[in-house]
């Protein structure tokens, strides 16, 4: 099937002059367009970090060097003489200027200035600190997306500890299965949120995983959907005893870490992905400031859980002195227009969501000119998670924000930024994400390590860059780290995404490439299913895959019974509602199916993607790896999937 890429935007000249983007290129030597900018930052990769922390004001000392060649491109390091600290960045700001409108739904919003938000930073900082915490220590938040969990990051970052979070609609296990690879000294938890009309009380799941993590010193309670606790242990209890401050930031190495991030748990327990500092408020100001245009008393928005690596990503606007604009609840609660109601209230000027919203909000109608909505505000919407359609750019421009421009995003948790993403002064193409991010050394390759034009295959970074992870905890050799990325091309990085290069210069995602599954555009991973499905005595063993159904996917499940077992919409029931509790709700699975056998690895491994071909009609490649090839016909034509 041909794809039309029509342009479906363009960039008028005085528009162009005006983004911050044109001024760089300007100043970095007047190139004629971005083709010949990112060939030029990939080329010239010192000259152009440097730029780039010069230009976006980095508040720290850069240091002689700005590259390190390692003996692998893991080892490889920017600025290695430079001292920052995050928080410090991102608090530089100290006036009336609004930080943070907070709307949970269903109840008031509110706000904090830049000085509120610096002096409760202060406040929950020294008592971090009288709570024991010092560099490299782990603070934990099991949070929503609230200016609590803003605070406690940043207070944490301030004292160069390490931040980590998870969303509030995870299962105990699922926290525990993260948190307790990490021994955090100190627990941020919410006490209940509201989503969809519904009040979820965590009270007992926060008790559960506080017993679970023997490493806590402190488990602070954030009071939203119930009153504060009696016990002491709320946030006001916390942060009481101290009164606003000035702050010292100590400044620590371009490397210290900063997040632990996970990965989505496809063979294992989720990797603990190790993010530093530097890396990640280089990549962040980069991509804020000249790919995305933000600019001083902008106002940011992405529709974002605590758990997704573009919480992170949305925080870091306050680096561009922006407004945050943050929403926990149901995006499609009461209707389809409650996020953009909150857009127009407060003038929204980049407006982030996913593709999976975008579709959602296509099929229930929701369009904005005809019902007087006033959002010529917004210049940027942004749509990551999964790939956005041609048709889903169709319905944006002609339904939603004719105006804007669209960028379709991608990058991941393992680089918590983009490989390739959108940039104001270039034509937004139907279908396509406009193109490399600035100092991204990004390719697509075949199997043979040969680069690709116009065809499908991995998408690889052939040189380093900033954001990579230093690393993953309790990895002290790397093998780990060295297995996720570099196994596949060695010495370049294979992301996992399947794509192709357009004719325009841009790119299409057209999905992973491993057996991780994206429902709605969220990677997860099939482990976690596992875990907590086989703990069901009437089920013996599991396989869950990702298949293609109606413009998304949507995760099938497939059991083997234990003996006597019948799967009826009893045990159906039963299944979904335990993978609800221990999981989340996205890993719930949409159909779910009994086999005799799962298809296996001569090594022991069971094998998704061998599945996952067979439901789609695809040919399985290599089946001589498999030790029981003949259990893939339990998987073809099975009724329980086709509907």
């Amino acid at each position: 099937m041909t794809i039309d890429y029509t342009i479906k935007w363009q960039p008028g000249h005085e528009r162009v002059a005006a983004t911050a983007l044109h001024t760089f290129m300007e100043d970095a030597g007047g190139f004629k367009d971005y083709a010949a900018l990112h060939a030029w930052s990939v080329a010239e990769k010192e000259n152009f970090w440097s730029r780039v922390w010069d230009f976006c004001d980095v508040a720290g000392d850069k240091g002689a060097r700005v590259f390190a060649k390692g003996d692998t491109f893991a080892q490889s390091r920017f600025f290695p003489d430079a001292k920052l600290n995050f928080a410090e960045n991102l608090l530089r700001r100290r006036d009336d200027g609004v930080a943070i409108v907070f709307r949970g739904e269903g109840q008031e919003d509110c706000s904090l200035t830049f000085k509120a938000l610096y002096d409760l930073v202060s406040q929950t900082r020294q008592a971090l600190r009288d709570a024991g915490v010092e560099p490299g220590d782990r603070v934990a938040g099991y949070m929503p997306n609230m200016p609590e969990t803003i605070i406690a990051m940043l207070a944490t970052a301030s004292l160069g500890a390490v931040w980590s979070s998870a969303s509030p609609d995870f299962g105990v296990k699922g926290v525990l299965d993260r948190f307790g690879q990490i021994e955090p000294k100190v627990l941020f938890a919410v006490n209940g949120y509201f989503y969809n009309g519904k009040t979820i009380d965590c009270r007992d799941k926060v008790a559960e995983i506080t017993a679970g993590l023997p490493s806590l010193v402190k488990t602070v309670v954030v009071p939203y959907a119930f009153p504060a606790p009696e016990d002491g242990t709320s946030f006001g209890d916390f942060t009481g005893d101290f009164e606003p401050q000035y702050i010292d930031f100590e400044r620590f190495s371009f490397d210290h870490p900063l997040y632990i991030m996970f990965s989505s748990g496809t063979t294992g327990v989720p990797k603990c992905i190790v993010h530093g500092a530097g890396g990640t408020l280089l990549q962040h100001v980069k991509e804020h400031r000249l790919h995305c245009d933000i600019r001083r008393d902008d106002k940011v928005f992405y529709f974002t859980t605590c758990g997704w690596m573009m919480w992170n990503w949305l925080v870091s606007a306050l680096a561009m002195e922006a407004t945050l604009l943050l929403y926990d609840g149901a995006p499609l609660y009461p209707d389809g227009y409650a996020l953009f109601q909150f857009a127009e209230k407060y003038r929204c000027t980049l407006f982030g969501t996913s593709a999976k919203y975008i579709d959602a909000i296509r099929t229930a109608g929701v369009r904005l000119d005809p019902n007087g909505y006033d959002l010529d505000c917004i210049r940027l919407v942004a749509s990551t998670g999964s790939p956005l359609s041609p048709e889903g750019f169709d319905y944006m421009y002609e339904s939603v924000l004719p105006n804007a421009q669209l960028a379709s995003i991608s990058g991941g948790t393992d680089i918590i930024s983009c490989f390739v993403l959108g940039n104001p002064i270039s034509s937004v193409y139907r279908g396509e994400i406009q193109g490399p991010g600035l100092g991204m050394d990004i390719d697509v390759f075949d199997e043979n390590e040969k680069p690709l034009r116009g065809e499908k295959g991995e998408l690889v970074c052939k040189t380093p860059f900033p954001s990579m992870p230093t690393g993953f905890w309790n990895d002290a050799d790397g093998a780990r780290y060295h297995a996720a990325y570099f196994e596949r091309f060695p010495g370049i990085w294979c992301h996992g995404d399947w794509c192709a290069w357009t004719e325009n210069g841009g790119m299409v995602i057209h999905g992973r490439s491993d057996a991780t599954l994206n429902p709605g555009g969220v990677r997860i991973g099939t482990a976690e299913i596992y875990r907590i499905v086989e703990q069901l005595p009437e089920i013996k063993e599991s396989i869950a895959v990702g298949q293609e159904w109606e413009g998304d996917v949507r995760v099938v499940l497939f059991v083997v019974l234990a003996k006597d077992a019948v799967l009826d919409d009893a045990l159906r029931d039963k299944i979904k509602k335990a993978v609800r509790a221990g999981a989340t709700p996205r890993h719930v699975p949409a159909r779910i199916a009994a086999v005799t056998d799962i298809p296996r690895t001569k090594s022991g491994k069971i094998t998704e993607l061998a599945v996952r071909e067979v439901i789609h009609g695809r040919p399985v490649k290599n089946t001589e790896a498999l030790a029981n090839p003949e259990a893939l016909a339990f998987y073809k034509d099975v009724a329980e999937i086709g509907g």
